[in-house]
Parts: structure tokens; C-alpha cells; sequence
């Protein structure tokens, strides 16, 4: 607030103290001693406070409990919802909470008390505040207490020169050791944490290590308790302290081969290879023995989608006893870091719910299971059940359906959601959690990364660093609120045209509804994806123009095939809407027409039955761009066509493959054995070709003298044209 705090400071207390001093002069012939009580002690002064939010650097969350009844005083943002909580360092017996107000007070709010920070209970709550001197009688044990406003008096925010916690002396506990155990019973299980509960509210971690202490203070004000890691070694150390040191816990993971699943690599064979066994528990030994006694160790999760991954690596008989193998060998782990840490849990996670009855058959000792599940996360519920299983679940990834749940778009690719739909997918998911109660414990979900990619905007909630919706949308699961906070732009019905016929090197028009809640103004950037055409998941940004009323003007890129394009809305508040469609790249039309299409081509040599060949040089004429000519990998090669006559024309285009020509020379001939040069280059990028060049002639030759790639050269059309 920047109102001086004299101008709307209360007087009511004082007014209190005066009459409360006049009955005792008049009264005191009638007084009679109390009743003994023990004596209460003032337990938050001088202790770890923090807040939701601050006005200024002036009023920090400390000068609450700094003893400074009339000198300092923490002030929030000018919003509901804004919450004040201090760290008593132990668990204690609470009886009276004192709130000294500022002018800025609640008129609605909570005292709540919780024994690890993230789960809180109520135990008195005031709808009627009038500001002033708040004395509240309570009666709850907790080492954290916190004032949870609901709706403010005034217009400013929530003021307090003072938030005093009393309980009784002599009856603060320290606070229980910090053990994690699995506990409870056949579908009423719980996770707790020095025997206190705890519910995992979790991400999985995509900054480096080092980088922990940066970002940890901000997972925190989400209300995120644990983050998960899919590796342990040295460089864990930076993240177990930042995590520590903001009250957080980490699921430290180790990896094994054939770790994430379809498409990873990586095989080994559980069977037989008993030394790569051993080295792996032996390095996991390591590391379990480094970390087991620090602060943020919350639990050991090995292997990552292995089960599921081995079918990359193996089939039938053989893939059965892999995965036997596999799970056994988790086994064998689980049982190694129990024997060095007795004092926090062992799970494995895999993505496919198919794993389970390999690891209740062959890996009793984990305690718990992990599964990552996006799209279909609702659906884990159900298979738990159905499959008779007999130990608790933690979900270690999950958030909007990712490529292999989505269907298709008009260009054959998966349609990738909308922003809205992505923040919606963390909501389901979470709800789908929490609603399994006494077997799911709670879930890291995906993914809190920087990454500004083709994965990075479809999973990320702060790609390049910017808070995406999909961030608040967790922000409000776990913390409970978002009040207060600006949100991201929001972008609704974005549309492409051509959406399946950009001309190569032309433009075509991107249009999208850019709202942004809070009305601020926006930066538009455009950035365009190759991951589906040439497998570049970089966004490289767009030559673009802005044609009004959100509507865009985008030069297609050179290189044919299914394309990325992004719209990406940033309101300088640190927050970014992005949406995404696709785009097909196709040929730019010639004028005149193709004389090549379908006339007898030959070439030195081609593909027989390499990838999708084989690839004759007849492919090259047949009007198809899904089809191609391809090439031994040497220098030189050619192709030629035999127009069957002489024939007059005055441009080509060549519609290059990935593997291109970067030099070569455009030849003709009357008889296929004479010939004369009519183009050269060798600059060539493996972009579409147009050559401006006339001539007269029944034969026209690529003469093809330098590869741009380790490949040899392809082509999908060559193309004449009269």
C-alpha cells in the first residue's frame, strides 16, 4: 500500500485497554484470584514467516513476527485469497492466535494449522472482522499456523503489524524424526512423513541441477511439496539442497536400460547379462548411502518405463522372460536400498499398467507402485482394481494427453491441444488422483521444464520460462488458489489457410481470438516446427507480418511436408499463451505444363529396398511428391528424362529429399549422347529448385557431382515445363 499507514491505523484496542482499566479501579473490592492454568508462551516471534504475496520489499512476511507492534507490518497484494504463515520450528499445542491489523484487514478469513506445510485444517474461522485487535481462542497441535485470508475489508490488501501465536509452556514437541513409511491397510493406505501425512504434491524436474536454487522458491508457491528426478549421482546434490532449503522433498530416480519407453533405446539383456547388474546395483548402492540421510530424500524410484520399453528389444518368449528378468532384477535393488536405508520407500514406475503383474509376482519388496499415465490417467483407478493388487500408487507423470492419445489432424499428424485444453487435462488429472483415496498417494506431474521445443510447448509449463495456462491449472491444485495472480493469455480458434496447400516459400494466412484476462498488452510472436517434416524439434522463428484483428501473414518454409505453426502471445508479465496447428508445405505451382509427367526416366543407379524403397527413377516423373528417386551413396549420379521428342520449355523444378545435391548441372541433349549444359550450381540447399532456364531438347539430365548429405541423392519430382 502506498497510503500512509497513520491515515487508516484503529483505535479500538486502545479504547479496550482504557475501559478495562476503569473496571478494575472501580471493582477491585470484588476480584477473586483465577483459577491456576499453565502458563501460555509466545511462539512465533522471531520465527520463519512467509506470505503468498508482499506489497514491496518494506513489508516483508518477517515483520509480523518481528515483536514491532506499531513499527513494521507485512502487507500484501491488493487481492483476496492472500495467505500469512509462520514456522514454529516444532509441533506445539496451540490455544490463542492474536492478529494486530493494520488499516488493510480481513473481514472474512481462516486460521489453519498443519504439521508439514502443504496439509492444512481449519480451526477457526472469522466472517465478520472489523479490524483492529483480533484474539482468537483456538485448540489444535501443529508446527505451522497460518492466517488464510477469504475476502478483504477494503480495497487495499491484508495488513498486520503483529500475528501472534500462544500455546502452552512446556508443551512444544520436537518435531518427529523424518522417516517416510508406507502405512495403513488393503486400500487404505498412507503416505507420511515423520509420521505426519503427506500427500504428494509433485512435478518432475527439467532444470539442471545447479539451477535448483532459482527455480525451488517458485515450485514452493505453487504449492508443490516434492519434485521427481529420473537420475541420481553427484550433480543431485545442488537440487536435494534447494529442495531442502524451501521445505520440498525429491523422489531421487535411477535409470535403466531400456528406460522411457517406446521408441528409447538402449537394450540389455536381464537374463544374461549379470554384469551389467551388478554394476547398476552397485552404483545405486552408491548413491543411496550419499543421500539416504538428507533432509529432501523422499524415496527411490528405479527404472523408468522399462517393462514397456523391452518390447523395443525383444518379442515373444523371449520378451516374457525379459520382463520377468527385469522386474526381478527391480527386486533385487528394492531389497539392496532397504538392507542401506530403511527409512524411505522403494517404487518403480513404468507407463503401461500391463506391467504391474510382473512386478507382484516377481517384486514383493517395493512398496509401492509408480505409473505414468496422461491422457487416459483416469483409467488407472479401474485396472488397479481389476487386477487384485495389493500395494498403494503413486502417479509419476501425467498432464494432457501427449502424440500416441490424440487423433489425428487434416494433414495426418496428431492434433496437439489447445492451451485451455492443456490446463484442463492437469485439473482431470489431479481430480482423478485425489479421487482414488487410501491407494493413490498423490503424483509428480509433467513437466516443470524450460525447454522451448516442439515438447517443450506440448508438455512444459513454463517453456523459455514464460507460465503457461497448464501452470496455473497445477498452481490451483495444489495450492488451492490463484487469486491474485496474472494469468496467461488465453488464444481460441486458431486457424490455418491453406492448411493442407502452402506454397514452399509463399505465404499463407494463420488467424486466432487473443484475449488476455487482465487486458495487457501483448507481444505476438510466430514460430514454425520442422519435427514432422525433417525432424527438427526446434521452433525457429517465422518471417511473419501482422495483417490486424489477429490475423497473420506467414512465409512457408522451403522444405515440403507437414510443418508446426505456433502462435505465441506474451504479456510482458512473465506469462505466455501458445497455440499450435499444422501446416502442409507443397510445391509452389508452375505455369505451363510438367512435359516430364510420366515419360521414361533412367538414373546410374537406385535404391532397392532401403526405408520406404524401392525408389526407381520413375518416381521422380510420376506427379507423386510421396514418392521418390533415390540413389546409391557415392558421387557422382544421374537422372535424365527422355521427353520422346524434341520438345521447347522454359523452367524445371526439382523437389528435393532431404538428401540433396549441393552441386550439379542441369544438361540437355537431342540424341542422349551429345550434351549440352543449361544450369550449374553449387550452392544447392536441398530446398525446392525452380530453374528460369529455356531450351529445346528430347533429353534433360541432372548431372549430380556433390552430396549435401551422407546419403546420395533423392528426389520426389522432377519436373519440366513448357
Amino acid at each position: 500500500m502506498t497510503t500512509a499507514s497513520t491515515a487508516r491505523r484503529r483505535a479500538r484496542a486502545t479504547a479496550s485497554l482504557v475501559s478495562l482499566g476503569a473496571l478494575l479501579a472501580t471493582s477491585a473490592t470484588v476480584l477473586t484470584a483465577a483459577p491456576a492454568t499453565a502458563a501460555e508462551t509466545l511462539l512465533s516471534q522471531g520465527k520463519t514467516a512467509t506470505a503468498s504475496s508482499t506489497e514491496g520489499a518494506g513489508y516483508a512476511a518477517s515483520a509480523a513476527v518481528d515483536g514491532d507492534l506499531t513499527g513494521t507490518r507485512w502487507a500484501s497484494q491488493w487481492s483476496d485469497a492472500q495467505w500469512l504463515q509462520v514456522d514454529l520450528g516444532a509441533r506445539a499445542n496451540i490455544s490463542r492466535v492474536v492478529l494486530n491489523w493494520e488499516g488493510a484487514y480481513g473481514k472474512a478469513y481462516d486460521i489453519q494449522l498443519s504439521d508439514n506445510g502443504t496439509d492444512w485444517r481449519t480451526v477457526r474461522s472469522v466472517t465478520a472482522g472489523d479490524g483492529g485487535t483480533d484474539e482468537l481462542a483456538v485448540s489444535g497441535t501443529g508446527r505451522y499456523v497460518r492466517l488464510q485470508g477469504v475476502t478483504r475489508a477494503t480495497g487495499y490488501g491484508y495488513s498486520l503489524w503483529e500475528f501472534r501465536v500462544y500455546g502452552e509452556s512446556g508443551t512444544t514437541q520436537p518435531e518427529p524424526g523424518g522417516a517416510v513409511r508406507v502405512t495403513g491397510s488393503q486400500g487404505n493406505w498412507r503416505l507420511t512423513v515423520g509420521g505426519q501425512p503427506y500427500t504428494v504434491k509433485g512435478l518432475t524436474w527439467g532444470p539442471s541441477m545447479a539451477d535448483a536454487p532459482r527455480y525451488m522458491p517458485d515450485l514452493r508457491s505453487m504449492g508443490v511439496n516434492t519434485v521427481r528426478t529420473w537420475g541420481t549421482d553427484a550433480s543431485s546434490k545442488p537440487l536435494l539442497d534447494a529442495a531442502a532449503a524451501n521445505g520440498l522433498k525429491v523422489m531421487n530416480g535411477f535409470w535403466l536400460q531400456p528406460g522411457g519407453g517406446p521408441g528409447s533405446g538402449g537394450c540389455v539383456n536381464y537374463v544374461t547379462d549379470t554384469a551389467y547388474k551388478n554394476t547398476m546395483l552397485t552404483e545405486f548402492a552408491k548413491w543411496v548411502d550419499t543421500y539416504k540421510s538428507h533432509p529432501a530424500t523422499l524415496m527411490w524410484n528405479v527404472g523408468n518405463e522399462s517393462v514397456l520399453g523391452l518390447q523395443n528389444c525383444y518379442g515373444g518368449a523371449e520378451l516374457e522372460a525379459q520382463r520377468n528378468a527385469y522386474t526381478t532384477f527391480v527386486n533385487d535393488v528394492a531389497k539392496k536400498i532397504h538392507s542401506l536405508d530403511p527409512d524411505h520407500p522403494v517404487t518403480s514406475t513404468d507407463a503401461w499398467t500391463g506391467a504391474w503383474p510382473y512386478y507382484k509376482r516377481n517384486a514383493p519388496d517395493l512398496d509401492l507402485y509408480s505409473m505414468n499415465a496422461y491422457g487416459d490417467v483416469c483409467g488407472v483407478r479401474q485396472d488397479w482394481i481389476d487386477g487384485g493388487y495389493d500395494k498403494p500408487y503413486i502417479i509419476t507423470e501425467t498432464g494432457n494427453a501427449g502424440e500416441w492419445e490424440v487423433p489425428d489432424d487434416v494433414n495426418g499428424v496428431p492434433d496437439e491441444p489447445t492451451d485451455v485444453q492443456k490446463a484442463e487435462g492437469y485439473t482431470k488429472a489431479w481430480n482423478c488422483v485425489t479421487g482414488h483415496q487410501g491407494v493413490a498417494l498423490g503424483a509428480t506431474m509433467f513437466h516443470y521444464g524450460l525447454e522451448h521445443d516442439f515438447g517443450g510447448v506440448w508438455f512444459n509449463l513454463l517453456p523459455d520460462g514464460l507460465k503457461r495456462l497448464s501452470y496455473y491449472a497445477v498452481k490451483k491444485a495444489y495450492a488451492g488458489s490463484t487469486a491474485g495472480d496474472n494469468t496467461p493469455p488465453v488464444i481460441t480458434n486458431m486457424t490455418v489457410s491453406p492448411a493442407s496447400a502452402a506454397p514452399a516459400g509463399g505465404e499463407f494466412t494463420v488467424r486466432a481470438d487473443i484475449r488476455d484476462p487482465e487486458n495487457d498488452p501483448l507481444t505476438h510472436k510466430i514460430f514454425l516446427s520442422g519435427n514432422y517434416a525433417n525432424g527438427d524439434k526446434r521452433l525457429i522463428e517465422a518471417k511473419w507480418r501482422s495483417t490486424g484483428n489477429g490475423t497473420f501473414a506467414v512465409t512457408a518454409p522451403e522444405k515440403l511436408g507437414v510443418w508446426k505453426v505456433y502462435i505465441q502471445s506474451e504479456d510482458g508479465r512473465g506469462n505466455a499463451g501458445i497455440e499450435t496447428k499444422s501446416v502442409k508445405v507443397v510445391a509452389p505451382p508452375v505455369a505451363g505444363t510438367n512435359i516430364a509427367l510420366g515419360r521414361p526416366a533412367t538414373a546410374s543407379s537406385s535404391q532397392a529396398s532401403y526405408g520406404d524403397c524401392p525408389c526407381p527413377a520413375s518416381n521422380a516423373v510420376d506427379g507423386n511428391p510421396g514418392t521418390r528417386w533415390a540413389s546409391d551413396w557415392s558421387d557422382p549420379q544421374w537422372i535424365q528424362v527422355d521427353l520422346g521428342s524434341v520438345r521447347s520449355f522454359n523452367r524445371l523444378q526439382l523437389v528435393w529429399d532431404p538428401a540433396y545435391a549441393k552441386s550439379y548441372e542441369v544438361q540437355v541433349s537431342d540424341n542422349g549422347t551429345t550434351w549440352r549444359t543449361l544450369h550449374t550450381t553449387t550452392t544447392g540447399n536441398g530446398d525446392i529448385d525452380t530453374i528460369e532456364a529455356g531450351a529445346t531438347a528430347r533429353y534433360v539430365k541432372l548431372q549430380l557431382t556433390a552430396r549435401g548429405t551422407g546419403w546420395g541423392y533423392s528426389l520426389h519430382e522432377f519436373g519440366i515445363y513448357a
